[in-house]
């Protein structure tokens, strides 16, 4: 099914500090590449047949490109986000205007007390409607409970405890409806075994598919929008009946992101 999604281009795009450990402040940003490998991104999920609607940048939030961090919507409610780091806690005021001025019907934003940073650590799995929501590095587990609150499903709760998989996104991302792919390691030994229980088909993602970001990808259930450095996970994944779509976000990943960080998705 089409899907609608939201992105911001990485007009001011730096990184000149570093809150993750994919950060180097001494390795500069080719800031014409960003644009294009940005851009080609764009147009892969238009030509899938997805809507995108852009986010305007803002001077000064350098990190206004990772647009999957700035709310968590399910079925028209938009849980808001609370930014961890100084950094960037101006982007939430920005994602909740977006909002406040969208022409799909019923969506009703709800403003946060608790931290948390959107779905860099919420997921939504349809088929058996439930949140999958991460902790241990940004979001606090307190936010998993408000979520639960706002948006009327269930949160089970995954502790992250390796610090270059500091977002959920980096470690776990649903393929379908049922399915998930995610890499065991970033993960507690007892949110393992929860996974485990949840997902006995995932499809499990080794070390160097996880450090390329080929777990932070977009899919639609069929279409798989992927790092290009991910290569055997993609390899794994048409192998399972998904058709990866590779792309090339080098530039964006200095900054600790890669597809998935670039991309909202709207669930109206």
């Amino acid at each position: 099914m089409p899907r609608t999604y939201l992105m911001c281009p990485p007009a001011y795009f730096t990184v000149k500090y570093a809150i993750n450990p994919w950060m180097d402040t001494t390795s500069p940003v080719d800031a014409d590449l960003a644009g294009k490998q940005w851009e080609r991104l764009r147009e892969t999920l238009v030509e899938l047949g997805h809507r995108v609607h852009v986010l305007t940048p803002q001077a000064g939030l350098p990190d206004m490109v990772y647009a999957a961090n700035g709310a968590f919507s399910v079925d028209g409610t938009v849980y808001g986000a609370r930014f961890r780091y100084p950094q960037r806690a101006a982007e939430a005021a920005a994602h909740q205007a977006f909002y406040a001025i969208q022409d799909e019907p019923g969506w009703r934003f709800v403003a946060p007390t608790e931290i948390n940073e959107g779905e860099g650590d919420f997921t939504y799995v349809p088929g058996p409607g439930l949140i999958l929501a991460g902790y241990g590095f940004r979001t606090e587990p307190t936010a998993h409970a408000e979520a639960q609150e706002v948006l009327g499903r269930p949160v089970i709760s995954l502790r992250l405890v390796d610090p270059r998989f500091y977002h959920l996104d980096m470690a776990l991302a649903p393929l379908d409806d049922t399915t998930i792919a995610y890499y065991p390691a970033a993960f507690s030994a007892s949110s393992q075994a929860v996974l485990r229980q949840l997902f006995p088909d995932a499809v499990l993602a080794s070390e160097p598919d996880a450090l390329a970001f080929g777990l932070n990808l977009v899919s639609d259930g069929r279409n798989v929008v992927l790092s290009s450095e991910a290569t055997a996970l993609a390899d794994r994944l048409a192998a399972a009946g998904y058709l990866p779509r590779l792309v090339e976000l080098t530039e964006l990943k200095k900054g600790g992101g890669s597809v998935k960080c670039c991309v909202a998705e709207l669930r109206s």
